[in-house]
């Protein structure tokens, strides 16, 4: 879902839901002027959520790739550069393997991996929602997901939350002083900011909807995110009832930003549709973010960027499917996003990096 995503965004259950696209070998399609040197860094399964370490030099991601011992979505971490996992290497395995995982992010150290997981509610995955034709779009808020840190050989060596709910989605600030992450521990999905050890918890969205997906500025002092917002009661009814069933539709989505302490809230797109993972770039000035608005059909997501106040919108990807997770490196000088690109017609959504021209 962000778990998302979303991760759990999410990702994974979205392109279960994708009709097959028509094979392609397009990796860089010719409107992508933003783009060089686009270089595909998985092949085969879902892989999502890359986040770059503080030193630029490696990546976490979470990955289902059966071939790598996974029954569902489990952290990963490796270079950027020199590893060949066409060829049937196996990148390093930093979750325990039990249960599910979700939103991997390098701790400023360079040493340990945070992450989401649900191990210690069972070793097995838990259960996915079962989606009927026709039927409405449905991400799972497992209570059983709390935060983590690990070594970089997988070994936990912290647990930073421990409140009954859904504790996930959590990201490093650049400084390298805060975390930001999504809970349920007041009954709705919020954001909360904590210290890098994890004391001093502040929750810093109140309004009623899922707030999600977040990450700060290159300064510190923003958080960008995801959010649902309703215009009627009865839209506000449904997302409640789904969250008593530990369910959200994150159909209807729009970007927001707030200062770190959650003053300032201001909304940025007013797009319709699903409008997530959004990222500023090196500047501070711009965000990047997935979106299905001028598609005409759901799962037809593509990047975006815009100014922060929301002016000067500007399509970034051009792919028939699903592009999504862009995340800049420290530098700026490169994105790494998932994509339904070049998957041979399947449902594979695989992991890309390509030099960015401003």
């Amino acid at each position: 879902m962000k778990n998302l995503f979303l991760s759990a965004l999410l990702l994974l259950v979205q392109n279960q839901l994708c009709a097959q696209p028509k094979p392609s070998d397009t990796i860089h399609y010719s409107r992508e002027k933003h783009f060089k040197n686009v270089r595909q860094l998985t092949f085969g399964a879902d892989n999502a959520e890359a986040y770059w370490s503080f030193d630029g030099k490696n990546i976490s991601f979470q990955s289902n790739n059966k071939n790598w011992d996974c029954n569902c979505d489990q952290i990963f971490y490796m270079p950027i550069a020199g590893m060949d996992l066409k060829s049937g290497k196996k990148p390093k395995l930093i979750s325990t393997g039990m249960g599910r995982t979700t939103c991997a992010f390098f701790m400023p150290d360079g040493n340990s991996i945070l992450y989401a997981s649900t191990h210690l509610g069972g070793k097995d995955c838990p259960k996915d929602v079962e989606h009927t034709p026709g039927g409405k779009y449905l991400w799972p808020i497992y209570e059983s997901y709390d935060i983590f840190v690990a070594d970089k050989n997988g070994k936990i060596i912290k647990q930073l939350t421990r409140t009954p709910g859904y504790d996930a989605e959590a990201t490093v600030s650049p400084i390298g002083d805060k975390i930001v992450f999504t809970s349920t521990r007041n009954g709705d999905l919020d954001l909360y900011v904590m210290d890098i050890d994890g004391k001093k918890v502040k929750q810093i969205t109140n309004e009623i909807g899922y707030d999600g997906g977040a990450f700060f500025s290159p300064n510190g002092k923003k958080i960008v995110f995801r959010a649902s917002r309703f215009k009627t009661d009865q839209e506000k009814k449904e997302y409640l009832d789904y969250l008593k069933q530990g369910l959200v539709a994150p159909t209807a989505m729009e970007i927001f930003t707030c200062n770190v302490d959650g003053t300032d809230l201001k909304q940025v797109t007013s797009l319709g549709k699903a409008n997530w993972a959004p990222f500023y770039n090196h500047a501070g000035t711009k965000i990047i973010f997935s979106s299905n608005h001028k598609g005409k059909r759901g799962f037809e997501f593509n990047l975006f960027m815009v100014n922060e106040d929301g002016s000067n919108l500007e399509q970034i990807t051009f792919d028939k499917v699903f592009d999504s997770f862009p995340m800049f490196s420290p530098d700026g000088k490169k994105l790494i996003f998932s994509s339904n690109r070049n998957n041979g017609g399947t449902r594979n959504t695989n992991l890309f990096v390509a030099d960015w021209v401003d």
